[in-house]
């Protein structure tokens, strides 16, 4: 038995920004955005439609910190009622960021608690959420957690919750015009991390495997295209449409080990998440060759009967992107590889993976990416 859902209503399309004051409706609104443009006119156009938020948070940085996440929740208690819904405009990091302070309800420390003893979700409130994506590849638009860092305590935690799901997507490829070649890379690249991670997953299920599918051909497909054009609105189209089937994919299935291997590489040697996720992926494919069912064909439709082959020709896919395959073209050094890899085996996104510790480092190894003793 499998089952597949997904509560978000998704609304798709060039041009969809203009049915967000509908959304919103009569209730009262905080914003949770970026200060720099195009943002603050987007924020005018909201406001003159949907009427002013009761609170604009607009200094949200990338890999939202739990330092500055406390000091911008507890603006929320500051007001005189919380508001009836949360409108994130951006990102990633704006719409994890919005997700906590949806669960914060103004008091951030009741957020940490349970990050860090999985205690009180009680205390937890859920304010709505509105998610209007302004990049292709979080896919946050459609999942209920937000990843929250502790940069003070070299951690990363996942505020997972039922109730964080947004109300709704409103995904707008034409608000993603403009955005620069490294954002629309790494990002990218995180999006097809996701649909992969989905499939050499235990949590996997044919639905979660056939958004995978449509989201990782389509990214091989138009990735490269976008980045050699990148005012291209049909590209971004395409690569928008890949990146919310990607979400549809992993919000049943959470990620698996590239991710848990990419969290220590982003906090120890600031590599930016979505290279941090990717680069592994070759050797992930080659340690899962032979896993068989659903999840193989689920391969085999991406990359071709030869899997062993079509590793070979994603390697190539990144480095023709600028992105190496092995450890130290990241910076890290071969020493740091051996723990690295253990405590990513033995975290909850280790555990979802399908394959083997020892299969990995064995393809690692045959692929040449990976120094370190056994």
């Amino acid at each position: 038995m499998w089952t597949y859902r997904n509560p978000v209503e998704i609304r798709f399309g060039d041009g969809g920004f203009d049915a967000l004051p509908s959304l919103i409706g009569d209730r009262s609104y905080a914003l949770v955005t970026y200060p720099d443009a195009p943002f603050p006119a987007l924020a005018e156009k909201l406001a003159a439609k949907a009427g002013a938020p009761v609170l604009v948070v607009d200094d949200i940085a990338p890999n939202p910190d739990c330092a500055p996440l406390a000091e911008q929740s507890a603006r929320f208690a500051a007001l005189p009622a919380p508001p009836d819904v949360i409108v994130a405009l951006g990102g990633g990091s704006v719409i994890d960021s919005a997700k906590v302070f949806a669960a914060a309800g103004g008091d951030f420390a009741t957020v940490k608690r349970y990050l860090e003893t999985f205690e009180g979700a009680g205390a937890l409130s859920a304010i709505p959420l509105i998610a209007v994506p302004t990049t292709a590849g979080t896919g946050s638009e459609v999942t209920s957690w937000a990843t929250v860092w502790d940069d003070s305590a070299g951690r990363k935690y996942s505020l997972a919750r039922p109730n964080l799901y947004p109300e709704t997507a409103l995904v707008d490829p034409a608000l993603m015009l403009g955005k620069p070649y490294g954002l629309t890379l790494a990002t990218g690249l995180d999006a097809l991390s996701h649909a992969l991670e989905s499939i050499w997953n235990v949590n996997a299920n044919p639905v979660s495997a056939r958004h995978a599918v449509a989201a990782a051909r389509a990214l091989l497909a138009d990735l490269p295209a976008l980045l050699g054009d990148l005012g291209d609105l049909e590209l971004r189209t395409r690569v928008a449409e890949a990146s919310l089937n990607a979400g549809l994919a992993f919000s049943n299935t959470k990620t698996a080990i590239a991710h848990n291997l990419s969290y220590p590489i982003t906090l120890g040697w600031g590599v930016q998440h979505g290279i941090a996720c990717s680069f592994t992926l070759p050797i992930v494919l080659r340690s899962v060759i032979g896993i068989g069912g659903f999840r193989e064909e689920a391969l085999r439709r991406i990359f071709g009967e030869d899997l062993d082959a079509g590793a070979d020709r994603l390697s190539a896919f990144l480095a023709q992107l600028g992105v190496g395959g092995r450890f130290s073209d990241h910076g890290v050094p071969d020493e740091s590889c051996a723990a690295i890899i253990d405590e990513a085996f033995a975290g909850e996104r280790g555990r979802n993976f399908v394959g083997s510790k020892e299969k990995f480092i064995a393809a690692g190894r045959r692929q040449g990416s990976l120094k370190m003793t056994a």
